[in-house]
């Protein structure tokens, strides 16, 4: 019964391992970082026919930046409040 036990017992820590590793903010936040510096480099310098295009705002520059914000965010989130480890339901139930 004691091997069983242990056996739960790790099974149940990997399990909260992997949710902490594939939680949604990780992922979202990881994404929006990386596209946001893609963007945010494209509109750094931009050509005369893209600021034309959009009435002369850099909207790859504040969409990249606002993007990176929010990938940030959401990474800081993930940071301040982590993922809480399962609690021990009761042997009898």
């Amino acid at each position: 019964m004691s091997e069983l036990h242990n056996e739960v017992s790790e099974l149940e820590r990997k399990s909260a391992t992997a949710a902490r590793l594939f939680d949604i903010r990780r992922i979202i936040g990881g994404l929006f970082v990386v596209y946001g510096i893609i963007v945010t480099i494209a509109g750094i310098s931009p050509s005369d026919a893209d600021l034309n295009k959009a009435e002369d705002i850099n909207i790859n520059l504040w969409t990249g930046l606002a993007m990176l914000a929010l990938g940030l965010f959401f990474l800081g989130w993930l940071w301040l409040r982590p993922t809480p480890p399962p609690t021990e339901d009761p042997e009898g139930e």
